[in-house]
């Protein structure tokens, strides 16, 4: 371990050298630019040096070096390259300097055009927030730009993966008008696909729980309207839950409420986003003495 590390800080050393000669005006005339060739060549052998060493801020740094000079002699797209490896190094220990790298790369592929590829980082910075820094704020604004840039590209599948991030997470913060839009649209544009069409049952599921969570009478006509979009949601379980639950919060009547949730958990599962929100709409009938 040891001995790569060695190595790579010779490498380092001899990069830094290469550079300072071409500093000067003979430096420059004679050889400069493969000079800093041969530089980024040390660069990059001791990213990968130090990578075997698992010496990850220092692997991060030697790639961001590489990436610096290869934007300085113009080749973008190798710089581009460079700060996706130094965030992938990063990663593993400052995630503000991975997210730092990345978005120095997404510039770049914006500005050559490269949508998708920008996309697929903005959504690997939002999945280091949502994962390493739990920052959901900061996880959103990411995921929305990444299904933006889908979106333009007609990688609509992947538009909506990212959107369903938002209103998972919208929903979290309580910016239930936010998650409910996001649930309709996506449950529309499920319903417009033979082989997506059954997924719109979770989507009107969930966007009927955050109605929920905002106003009882808006939950009652919103639902009418889903079974309109998609009649088969009336003969579904979620369906029938929406319906329990909307009596029993007419009723104040908690256990009736908790029964409900209960029965439909013992057949299938409710996740801990479920639970949250059902907890939330559960504690409504504590605090309020009428929930009509």
């Amino acid at each position: 371990m040891a001995s790569n590390e060695q190595k790579a800080q010779q490498l380092i050393a001899e990069a830094e050298k290469k550079l300072n000669t071409t500093k000067g005006f003979f430096g420059s005339f004679f050889g400069g630019n493969s000079r800093v060739e041969d530089a980024i060549e040390c660069y990059q052998r001791a990213g990968n040096l130090f990578k075997m060493a698992k010496n990850w801020p220092q692997a991060g740094s030697a790639f961001c070096e590489t990436a610096n000079l290869h934007l300085r002699s113009g080749a973008r797209h190798d710089a581009a390259t460079n700060y996706v490896d130094a965030a992938n190094c990063y990663k593993k220990s400052d995630i503000n300097e991975a997210v730092s790298c990345l978005m120095k790369a997404i510039e770049i592929y914006t500005d050559m055009g490269r949508f998708t590829m920008a996309a697929k980082h903005h959504q690997t910075i939002a999945e280091m927030y949502e994962i390493d820094a739990v920052d959901l704020e900061r996880a959103v604004q990411h995921y929305e730009q990444a299904a933006d840039y889908f979106r333009g590209e007609e990688s609509n599948s992947s538009a909506n993966k990212c959107l369903l991030k938002v209103a998972q997470y919208a929903a979290q913060l309580e910016k239930y008008e936010k998650a409910i839009q996001i649930y309709e649209e996506v449950a529309t544009s499920a319903l417009e696909s033979s082989l997506l069409k059954y997924s719109a049952k979770e989507y009107l599921f969930r966007a009927s729980l955050c109605h929920l969570c905002v106003d009882l009478l808006n939950a009652q006509h919103a639902l009418e309207r889903y079974t309109q979009m998609y009649p088969a949601f009336q003969d579904s379980r979620e369906y029938k839950l929406i319906n329990v639950l909307i009596e029993q919060l007419e009723e104040q009547n908690i256990d009736g409420f908790t029964d409900a949730v209960k029965d439909y958990d013992s057949v299938s599962r409710l996740d801990q986003w479920y639970t949250t929100i059902l907890l939330r709409i559960k504690k409504q009938l504590n605090e309020s003495p009428d929930l009509r």
